[in-house]
């Protein structure tokens, strides 16, 4: 409803940005750990999304299923106990659900010149899973500097300046991870 969408949104608009047509050879889904199915974006974060240039329509949350998981190369969560639940799901999940902090603090550490290149949709695909699997080696050497620092915190209910902070945070975290997916920096 909130951070999830704002997620899916951003990423989706910064792959573009860098990739053109590109961008679409990463599938880029949101779902919710818990209930809102069918539900529309939260109002604060469609207005977020609409300052940022990005587009929040057609949005409806959906709920996370098994499936999105066994799907999934790459899971990225807002907390550490979404991440849980995500993980307790099966799948063997473990190696790819980061909380979306987790993975930026991670992806600043690797080195992308070892990645492979991403050219082609298909070496695109092939560069993301390198990411992932580089990122998940890493875990456990690179902690962070509290448990809340992987924490993206929950805006829903909160007045608009909050939201554009969450927002922002979200933006951020996206910039590096984004930047190291596709070898392309922001504009």
């Amino acid at each position: 409803m909130c951070r999830s969408p704002i997620t899916e949104r951003l990423t989706r608009q910064a792959l573009d940005q860098r990739l053109g047509g590109f961008g679409d050879a990463l599938v880029v889904e949101s779902a919710g750990t818990w209930g809102h199915e069918g539900a529309p974006m939260e109002e604060h974060a469609a207005q977020v999304l609409s300052e940022y240039g990005a587009d929040a329509a057609g949005f409806f949350g959906r709920e996370l299923l098994d499936e999105h998981v066994i799907h999934a190369d790459l899971v990225l969560t807002a907390t550490r106990d979404h991440r849980q639940q995500v993980i307790a799901m099966g799948h063997s999940a473990g190696l790819r659900t980061f909380t979306l902090k987790e993975f930026t603090r991670l992806v600043r550490a690797i080195d992308v010149s070892t990645l492979p290149a991403g050219g082609s949709p298909e070496a695109l695909v092939h560069r993301a899973r390198a990411l992932s699997s580089a990122a998940a080696a890493l875990r456990g050497w690179l902690l962070a500097p509290t448990a809340e620092a992987d924490e993206v915190q929950d805006p829903y209910g909160a007045p608009i300046p909050y939201f554009r902070s969450i927002g922002e945070e979200i933006r951020a975290a996206l910039d590096p991870v984004v930047t190291a997916l596709t070898g392309v920096p922001a504009p």
